[in-house]
């Protein structure tokens, strides 16, 4: 009997009793949707901390004032980091490609009668683009002579732009912070929300020169923070290395003292996450696939009704010269063919799971946009494992219907 027969024979005997068919396969299908659909939101998950982090910048790491013990409470040092520190990070260390020092202010800016006050206002080096790896709309990026002679002129994100200048093209205008006049010479472009939902866009860039000497009242070399970009990630961690030798010398840190800075590698805090959402992942397809185990029971335990009742169905075929190897390979394929239509069901549930769970968090979380994700390889592993759940509770069923006796069988009533 070829196997083409086989499975039409199958295929007829499954047909015969669509109900309970149908029955059989729910708990293959229950399973696969699981698995696909908490694969598939894993992977989202995971998708969307790694674009986050691509969207921080090219491989960034972020040097920070230290931090001191006091009655047992850490508190923040005074301001050690200097625009300076920055300079020689971006010339000296051959693992970084580009440095920005960071500066931070404050303040409502008014244009006409519209007024709003950004979420952040930054003043930053020329480089800062590079490293956040961001792109201009329109206009002009600040250069070293507009920071060597702190000019108020200044860049905007989409969000100022929207909420001051609606339908108007900022570039060119001049718009007021604490009562400064600046000079807008470019747009970035946008950059949407991050990971908790804050507005990326929200924000203001001018030379931090400008920023510390025009909004800050001081003359002081002193920056916040020092935003850094290594030239890949392979080298990350020598970037990391270098730039704590070479501020430890700066700052003439003695062996042993504690450091009056901190280098923090955003690429390891990724792969934390990546590492949380990957084994969360693991634990719910896990979790999800034990109903594929209940699902093959109830194959097995449908085979075996199945054998009873067509005991002289068998017997006859064996009669008119149906080998055991014949009503084997019949019983197994009706097995699989069971799981393999629950596989194929099921996975196309679990795409439209996947879809609708991913569009309801985005709806319900504002600015966050998970990417919907849908894994090739769980749907491979899906039909492969369901077409494993089918020969391996199909066969014993398999295996006692080629085993019955001819005799017997026709005697059966």
């Amino acid at each position: 009997m070829g196997v083409f027969l086989t499975i039409r024979i199958a295929y007829r005997a499954l047909i015969k009793n669509k109900m309970r068919a149908g029955l059989t396969v729910l708990g293959v299908v229950i399973g696969i949707a699981a698995v696909t659909t908490m694969v598939s939101i894993g992977q989202s998950a995971s998708g969307l901390v790694q674009s986050q982090f691509q969207a921080l910048g090219i491989n960034v790491i972020v040097v920070l004032p230290g931090s001191r013990q006091q009655g047992g409470v850490r508190q923040a040092m005074s301001p050690t980091l200097t625009a300076a520190d920055a300079a020689a990070i971006g010339t000296e260390c051959p693992s970084v490609l580009a440095s920005s020092p960071l500066v931070g202010s404050g303040g409502q800016v008014i244009f006409g009668n519209t007024n709003w006050s950004p979420r952040e206002l930054w003043g930053v080096g020329t480089d800062f683009l590079m490293v956040r790896n961001w792109q201009l709309r329109t206009g002009e990026f600040f250069g070293a002579r507009d920071v060597k002679s702190a000019s108020k002129v200044c860049v905007l994100g989409q969000t100022i732009v929207a909420k001051l200048f609606q339908t108007a093209d900022p570039v060119g205008q001049t718009i007021r912070i604490k009562n400064i006049p600046f000079r807008v010479i470019g747009v970035l472009e946008k950059k949407g929300a991050n990971m908790v939902g804050d507005d990326q866009d929200d924000l203001i860039l001018m030379p931090y020169t400008t920023a510390r000497k025009r909004l800050q009242g001081s003359e002081f070399d002193n920056v916040n923070a020092i935003m850094v970009s290594a030239v890949s990630p392979l080298v990350m961690t020598d970037a990391e290395a270098e730039i704590n030798a070479l501020l430890a010398e700066r700052h003439r840190i003695q062996p042993g003292d504690p450091p009056d800075f901190q280098v923090q590698n955003t690429t390891e805090i990724a792969n934390v996450l990546g590492v949380i959402t990957g084994t969360l992942t693991v634990m719910l397809s896990s979790i999800a696939g034990i109903s594929l185990v209940v699902g093959g029971v109830g194959i097995m335990n449908i085979m075996l009704v199945s054998v009873t009742e067509r005991t002289r169905e068998i017997g006859i075929r064996m009669a008119v010269g149906a080998r055991p190897r014949d009503i084997l390979r019949q019983f197994l394929v009706e097995a699989i063919l069971l799981s393999c239509i629950g596989g194929v069901i099921g996975f196309a549930l679990g795409v439209g799971l996947s879809v609708g769970a991913t569009t309801l968090i985005n709806q319900l979380t504002s600015g966050t946009k998970w990417p919907v994700i849908i894994s090739v390889p769980a749907a491979v592993i899906s039909f492969v494992f369901a077409a494993a759940v089918g020969v391996f509770f199909g066969y014993y069923p398999a295996r006692r219907a080629s085993r019955l006796d001819p005799i017997e069988s026709l005697r059966y009533e």
